[in-house]
């Protein structure tokens, strides 16, 4: 697993936090702080994801080719 997408989670989950946290005081800068939090944590989990399966694509073509193969 790509260190982005652990990363990403974790933004996601303190966007969270922070969102629920200004909706319960009524602080709307701190619920909207939490929900870009949150959009880019997605957006990092996203791009961690990419990374796996084009290192998983790789690896497959890799096994196809074979090792003297360029």
């Amino acid at each position: 697993m790509d260190k982005d997408r652990i990363k990403g989670k974790i933004e996601e989950i303190k966007g969270d936090v922070k969102q629920r946290i200004g909706g319960a005081t009524k602080d709307r800068s701190t619920q909207a702080e939490g929900l870009i939090e949150e959009k880019k944590g997605q957006l990092r989990g996203g791009l961690g994801k990419v990374k796996d399966e084009v290192r998983s694509e790789q690896e497959r073509q890799g096994e196809r080719r074979g090792p003297d193969d360029p």
